[in-house]
């Protein structure tokens, strides 16, 4: 016993031989669907806010590692998957600068500095993308002439349509369902297909990556609500990233519950979360909200949903044999 080795690691666990970049390799695949969707709508674009983001990411790590003296962990992928869902969560012709703040900001604050994958409490993402929402105010206060020259590819018509969620809110003709679930340029480029996301999870899911419950938690609290609140439940469920949080975001391993009921109860309150965020409050970025609110709610979602330890029905009611060994001397 005195030679034998206890490894403690944080989560993500993998309870087979499957490795952590093999994982993250393999969301990276089912997320190129609906990235392909994006550069075919948004053009050159897409390809360089997705550049941006995903070199930002990979300079990011390096640099914090390097000051923290810890090795190079590129190689698991988590930094470009980062990256890349980062730079889904923009609009392709939001200013460059800013993908890349978010990323730095998602890899350098939500996960370098919180001690790195499988230790940040947030999803990193999603983290980076609210809190340049959330600095807007000061970025506008500063100025960003200084910043960097903008990218200018030609234009793009597309860019010029209300996104369909603001058109959702403000009560306009909405395109039709098919539409929407198929393709449809608008907002943020994982919101242009549904269709290419859930091709996506799918993957996922072949590859044992997700499980239902949070996704289907998500989608069907979103849906019945909007039902109550007299709206097309289809219209929430395929506008707004709803398709990228419930599948790729909610589920991150590391920032959603352990149990089955645990993860039950946080797609249900992230999916109450979205429609108060959508009916009473400002329609953008109500996904991405949603899901940072219920990260910070985890750790007692598990503490409330933790599995009842095994006891033998033999040894119930047994007293040890010291205190047996007492009882008998009293």
């Amino acid at each position: 016993m005195d030679n034998q080795k206890l490894v403690f690691t944080p989560a993500p666990h993998l309870k087979d031989d499957l490795t952590v970049n093999q994982a993250m390799r393999d969301v990276i695949i089912a997320l190129i669907p609906v990235s392909l969707v994006a550069v075919y709508f948004f053009k050159f674009y897409a390809v360089f806010m997705i550049a941006v983001c995903m070199v930002t990411a990979a300079i990011t790590e390096l640099v914090f590692r390097k000051v923290m003296k810890k090795e190079s962990s590129l190689g698991d992928y988590s930094a470009l998957l980062t990256g890349l869902l980062v730079a889904l969560c923009f609009p392709a012709t939001a200013k460059w600068w800013m993908g890349a703040l978010a990323t730095f900001i998602a890899v350098g604050i939500a996960k370098e500095s919180m001690g790195g994958l499988g230790w940040n409490r947030f999803n990193p993402a999603l983290f980076g993308r609210v809190a340049v929402i959330v600095l807007a105010p000061i970025i506008m206060l500063i100025g960003t002439n200084f910043l960097l020259v903008p990218a200018n590819f030609g234009a793009v018509d597309v860019v010029t349509r209300a996104t369909p969620l603001a058109m959702l809110k403000q009560g306009m003709e909405m395109p039709s369902i098919i539409k929407l679930f198929v393709a449809y340029p608008g907002g943020a480029m994982s919101e242009v297909s549904p269709l290419a996301l859930l091709l996506g999870a799918a993957y996922l899911f072949y590859r044992g990556h997700i499980k239902w419950h949070i996704p289907v938690s998500i989608l069907a609290t979103v849906a019945v609500l909007a039902l109550v609140t007299g709206q097309n439940p289809l219209y929430h469920l395929f506008t707004g990233g709803m398709f990228l949080g419930a599948f790729f975001m909610a589920t991150d391993w590391v920032t959603c519950p352990i149990t089955s009921k645990g993860r039950l109860i946080f797609g249900v309150a992230i999916g109450v979360l979205i429609i108060i965020f959508r009916v009473g409050l400002a329609p953008t970025e109500g996904v991405a909200f949603s899901i940072l609110i219920m990260n910070a709610f985890v750790p007692l979602i598990d503490r409330v949903t933790k599995r009842i330890s095994y006891v033998d029905p033999r040894l119930r009611g047994a007293v040890a044999p010291g205190r047996e060994r007492a009882t008998a001397k009293s």
